[in-house]
């Protein structure tokens, strides 16, 4: 770790162990704005894209006050545009034929993309400086990390925390480190701190447990396993009491963060890329009082998941916040809502649900049963309620739809239809329009199974008002009503 500092702005960098796979796209310097001289900063290398799997470039620091970026490129490269995204960031760049420099302000997660390619792109999660805990306390166990030689971490270490007492800290250095066995089983009562530059390689589960924090800007790296490895990067189910803040996962071959009856949930500032089938980015099944907060999640199938009971999950999921978030979906849907619930007895209900101050960047899908930005799909008897959608900004995307809320009986995945969706609220939505766009489409099942009570308030198409269905794009089909457009 190195901190410098000019004229008040002050960065922090991180280093990277040896045996990381990094990528040479961009030859990259970053200083504090004032600072005279430049720092080498070299890039992850990540996976996008499971229809056409890529390698793109990651980099992460941290700063207060103002940092500067130098972005250069190989010898026979030529830049004639730039686009920062989020675009509702208004972060200019300064272009010149091999170069393009960047001034930050403030901390923000964000897609550079040089000549239009969103597939070799950088991503730059630039961080506030976080305040380090102390790591020579009487209830601490050190990992001590080596940027040369690998470690091993794993449940051995499990069963030296739980001989402290509850609240122990949990601190691993900067180094690469292997997970035993593949998965490594946390305690409960343990906080667990990674520094910037720890590197682990394989995955996390949490179990019947209570009271953990995760915490610093450690990475989880699974690039190498298999997809039908199926391993999370953290599974957590029957738990409560959970804090994850900060933690970058690279290429988990399944779900990023799986919650399963869970309650008091609180993710915030964590970053996820995905390139396999099935590889989402947060799910949650049968869960309540989450909170989801300053994400950046990229991923090869939805990055937002919201369901009722699936396998040993029973029962509804309430109670969920997902706000300041920046999605992607290489595949599928950025943020979902309903498919799964208990269809062998009475369904659930999944209710009391906000979605806040969202930037969606793709969204890109042709099979016609899993298109829309914003999707309810209820199905396994599944009642859907009480969802908010504000100031959620949706960038032009490859192909889907704005919205698809519909009451379904997709035969893949439900052996029974939906019961209903009713009382949505979407409002400060606003919609760049692509030319991969479709219709959205608004409809129930039957008579009995209806969506019913949806009001959109202040929507916007490139930034004028839209005063009737036909202008939102919105199709309204059988067994809807009361669709309002304020």
């Amino acid at each position: 770790m190195k901190t410098t500092e000019a004229s008040g702005n002050v960065l922090r960098l991180y280093p990277i162990p040896a045996g990381v796979v990094l990528q040479q796209d961009y030859i990259l310097r970053i200083r504090p704005l004032g600072a005279e001289e430049w720092q080498w900063l070299p890039a992850y290398q990540v996976k996008v894209d499971m229809h056409d799997v890529r390698t793109a470039s990651m980099v992460y620091f941290d700063f207060t006050g103002k940092v500067e970026l130098e972005i250069t490129f190989p010898k026979f490269f030529h830049v004639y545009q730039v686009d920062i995204r989020p675009l509702s960031l208004q972060i200019p760049a300064k272009m010149e034929p091999k170069k393009v420099t960047i001034v930050l302000e403030k901390p923000a997660n964000l897609s550079v993309e040089i000549n239009r390619d969103r597939f070799h792109n950088l991503h730059v999660f630039a961080g506030p400086i976080e305040e380090i805990p102390n790591k020579e306390g009487s209830n601490v166990l050190v990992v001590k990390g080596s940027l040369e030689k690998p470690g091993i971490l794993g449940n051995d270490l499990s069963e030296q925390l739980r001989q402290m007492e509850p609240g122990r800290l949990l601190y691993i250095e900067a180094g690469l480190y292997y997970i035993s066995e593949c998965i490594w089983n946390l305690p409960s009562h343990t906080r667990i701190y990674m520094e910037g530059g720890a590197v682990l390689l394989g995955g996390l589960a949490f179990s019947h447990g209570e009271n953990l924090q995760i915490s610093g800007r450690g990475v989880l790296c699974l690039r190498d396993f298999a997809r039908f490895t199926c391993i999370n990067g953290i599974r957590m189910d029957h738990s409560k009491n959970i804090s994850l803040d900060g933690l970058i996962f690279i290429n988990p071959p399944h779900y990023t963060i799986s919650l399963g009856c869970c309650e008091q949930v609180k993710i915030h500032n964590v970053k996820s890329f995905s390139c396999e089938g099935w590889s989402d980015g947060l799910d949650m099944m049968s869960c309540r009082d989450v909170t989801a907060s300053g994400c950046f999640l990229r991923t090869s199938d939805d990055c937002v998941a919201i369901y009722g009971s699936r396998w040993d999950n029973r029962g509804g999921s309430s109670h969920v916040v997902i706000r300041d978030l920046v999605v992607w979906a290489d595949v599928a849907h950025p943020l979902m809502i309903g498919t799964h619930g208990d269809y062998e007895h009475d369904g659930d209900l999944i209710e009391d649900i906000l979605f806040e101050n969202i930037d969606v960047l793709e969204h890109h899908e042709f099979q016609p049963g899993y298109l829309g930005a914003l999707a309810i799909n209820a199905g396994d008897k599944n009642l859907v309620r009480n969802v908010t959608y504000r100031n959620i900004r949706i960038e032009p995307f490859e192909h889907g739809k704005v919205l698809d809320f519909q009451v379904k009986w997709n035969k893949d995945y439900n052996p029974a239809p939906g019961k209903g969706i009713e009382n949505i609220l979407l409002e400060d939505i606003g919609i760049l329009t692509g030319n991969g766009e479709e219709p959205s489409v608004i409809a129930g099942y039957s008579e009995e199974f209806a969506v019913k009570d949806i009001t959109i308030r202040n929507m916007r198409r490139n930034g004028r008002p839209v005063e009737t269905l036909d202008e939102a794009n919105i199709r309204v089909g059988a067994y809807a009503k009361d669709i309002r457009l304020l």
